[in-house]
């Protein structure tokens, strides 16, 4: 069986390869964008000398490149997204990408199967109460406009995938990780707080924080997309024994650096949010609208988080917490440490 991977450099991509590979996968297709860094990547394939692995390097950018990458295939792992950037930029990077992706999809006398990584983001949870199960019967988002571009552009994928699969029946599995975690990746989520000026504003509280460790994630993906049983569903990603923001600080603080910190409680930043936002209007843009009551609700209104459906594939994390947790901070301090 012949598997393409898009975005198998990155952050996620690198584990990924390695779990498929670890599951036995021996005929993989990694798409690889120009200039990618693949030092990451080329390690892990040293591991495994008895796989067949093709560099394919091309852009998603490129019709004719995504149909190119796709011929022969018979599952395409798909996670190939826009972080950040403007946010036209980051539409073109993420939807435009995965539509050219799909059209070379259906475009395949057998369609293979796709396996795509959508995001917490594309849930509706400004209006749900505080403490909220989320799971995989929340509805989508009903007013993306009110979101980051982030979330925009990751709503607007899934929801492509789905219509492909829906019009041209092809086999797909969907991914939705939460904060994925671990070495090389960020300090802060956004649901632990924004740094501005210096100064930390903790605005996470007690919430639970939806994480998952990096390899937990790709091994996730790797058996959802290897499991008939999962097809045609989506599957919450997040780890056992999550941790909240409060205690995500503190670790940093303790483990990495001390940094100057303000928690506001929520009831102070929806308070905070409504004068931002009027501000917003009243200076005509000139204050960026950072705050507001929906996206604070949103990112910080907190909720609970469900994996069960995940777990009833037979996935487990293959770290834990507590070693996830350790890894990603020491890897933080000397970064941190490096940069000074």
């Amino acid at each position: 069986m012949k598997i393409l991977v898009t975005g198998c450099s990155g952050f996620l991509g690198v584990p990924t390869v390695e779990r498929l590979l670890a599951h036995g996968e021996r005929d993989l297709r990694c798409f690889l964008r120009p200039g990618s860094k693949r030092d990451r990547l080329e390690a892990v394939l040293r591991r495994y000398p008895d796989a067949k692995v093709e560099r394919f390097v091309g852009s998603l950018g490129s019709p004719q490149s995504a149909a190119e990458a796709v011929e022969g295939c018979d599952v395409v792992y798909h996670l190939a997204a826009a972080l950040s950037g403007a946010p036209a930029d980051m539409f073109l990077n993420t939807v435009v990408t995965t539509r050219h992706l799909l059209d070379a999809v259906r475009a395949q006398k057998k369609p293979p199967k796709i396996v795509h990584c959508s995001s917490f983001g594309v849930y509706g949870v400004a209006q749900l109460p505080r403490g909220a199960m989320v799971d995989e019967s929340t509805p989508f988002e009903p007013h993306p406009e009110r979101r980051d571009p982030y979330s925009q552009a990751k709503l607007r994928q899934e929801a492509l995938v789905w219509e492909y699969a829906r019009q041209y029946a092809i086999p797909t599995v969907v991914l939705r990780p939460g904060v994925i975690y671990g070495p090389g990746g960020g300090a802060f989520s956004t649901r632990v707080g924004l740094n501005l000026f210096g100064l930390f504003l903790h605005l996470g509280g007690k919430n639970l924080l939806p994480i998952t460790y990096v390899d937990n994630c790709a091994e996730a993906i790797a058996v959802a997309g290897r499991s008939p049983a999962a097809e045609g569903q989506a599957f919450n990603v997040v780890d056992d024994d999550l941790v909240t923001a409060s205690r995500w600080l503190e670790l940093y603080r303790k483990r990495v650096k001390r940094i100057p910190t303000v928690r506001i409680p929520y009831a102070g930043l929806t308070v905070m949010s409504e004068l931002v936002a009027r501000y917003h209007k009243y200076s005509k843009g000139q204050l960026p609208a950072v705050f507001t009551r929906y996206k604070s609700a949103t990112t910080w209104g907190g909720n609970r988080f469900d994996n069960t459906k995940l777990k009833s594939l037979g996935w487990r994390p293959i770290v834990s917490t507590e070693d996830g947790l350790s890894r990603a901070f020491e890897d933080l301090k000397a970064r941190t440490a490096l940069a000074s």
